[in-house]
């Protein structure tokens, strides 16, 4: 018979994308222990995600540079605050989704008694749990595989939706800067977020800018470029390469009121980022372009999405150091393969199908 727990910790030290993909198991969690105090751990400017999610009581957001700080003695303090944090709420359980060094060693330090985390790689953190989940099988989606930690625990698995509330005022905020962009309330457009952490994850500029004029053109949609600051010079190179108008712009929105334009979108089209993550969980149609990352894995949640990938070209080089340079596997996807995906969307949205 599965533990009891009052006091729950969830670690979840990755990106926006990943926090997400991790609301699941929040839900699960909460459908098992609807009493226990339930508190997560992020990175900065990941909790947003969880604002409105109202299983989680507490979060606590964890600033990767205090952790990066050039002064020693910040160096020293900053991890002993957080660890401060967490043993005084003398959890009793701390269910780690991250997958790193650094989050099991949070998790030993916590005091909890029961400890569940993941270890494929066989490397020394395992000792550090009381309970290893099982790394699941190959293609295995992200959502499944961090379920596996509920399973190591012995509970059942209940839900596996994405979750992401949002607010009146995220939608107010949203129609404001759409109506910015030329946008007005009721009238459909395609939401574009070409941005992605490593380059070698990003479609390039120039074919960014060929399907959007080719949308606007032929199609008649409007095509609303988002993107974080980060984002500002790969928008800019988009604008330069455009014929027709660009709309948009990087860094004019809050997180949860970019998830609100992209609710209200026809469909999507992005990279493997974040902002792809959230448009499949709010039911948008996603075309989603993959380079060295396996769809089966991080791919779009639910079913209707449309996924661009050329599978096996990059076996050889998964990892930042890629040398195949303009033939890279991203940059051989074409403007005619994601304009026929794209297409497909908008006419599954305008017959009113849902995304999943």
């Amino acid at each position: 018979m599965p533990e009891t727990f009052e006091r729950i910790l969830i670690l979840k030290l990755r990106y926006i994308g990943d926090v997400l993909l991790a609301t699941p198991v929040i839900r699960n969690l909460r459908l098992h222990f609807p009493r226990a105090h339930l508190a997560m751990m992020v990175n900065a400017g990941t909790d947003a995600i969880l604002r409105h999610n109202r299983c989680v009581d507490e979060v606590l957001a964890l600033d990767r540079e205090d952790l990066k700080s050039w002064n020693p003695v910040a160096r020293l303090e900053a991890p002993l605050r957080y660890l401060r944090w967490v043993r005084a709420r003398h959890f009793d359980c701390v269910v780690d989704l991250t997958d790193a060094d650094r989050s099991a060693l949070l998790a030993y330090a916590s005091g909890a008694r029961t400890r569940v985390g993941f270890n494929a790689e066989g490397r020394w953190r395992g000792g550090l749990y009381t309970h290893l989940a099982q790394a699941g099988w190959p293609g295995q989606h992200s959502v499944d595989y961090q379920l596996q930690a509920l399973r190591a625990l012995g509970l059942e698995i209940w839900h596996r939706e994405l979750e992401l509330p949002l607010v009146a005022g995220e939608a107010a905020a949203s129609a404001a800067w759409l109506a910015r962009q030329g946008v007005p309330e009721g009238l459909p457009f395609l939401a574009f977020h070409p941005g992605a952490r490593w380059w070698f994850k990003q479609w390039p500029a120039e074919k960014c800018a060929v399907l959007a004029d080719r949308v606007q053109a032929e199609d008649g949609l409007p095509v609303i470029f988002l993107g974080g600051a980060q984002e500002q010079e790969f928008l800019t190179a988009v604008r330069a390469h455009m014929r027709t108008p660009f709309r948009g712009e990087a860094g004019g929105l809050e997180l949860l009121a970019m998830a609100a334009v992209l609710r209200r979108a026809r469909a999507f089209i992005g990279n493997d980022n974040g902002p792809m993550h959230i448009a499949a969980a709010l039911g948008t149609p996603v075309v989603a372009l993959f380079g060295p990352s396996i769809p089966e894995e991080w791919g779009p949640r639910g079913a209707g999405h449309r996924v661009i990938h050329k599978p096996g070209y990059c076996a050889t080089c998964i990892h930042p150091t890629c040398v195949r340079g303009e033939q890279n596997c991203l940059r051989i996807i074409t403007v005619d393969e994601v304009a026929e995906a794209v297409r497909a969307q908008l006419g599954r949205a305008a017959a009113g199908l849902p995304a999943r």
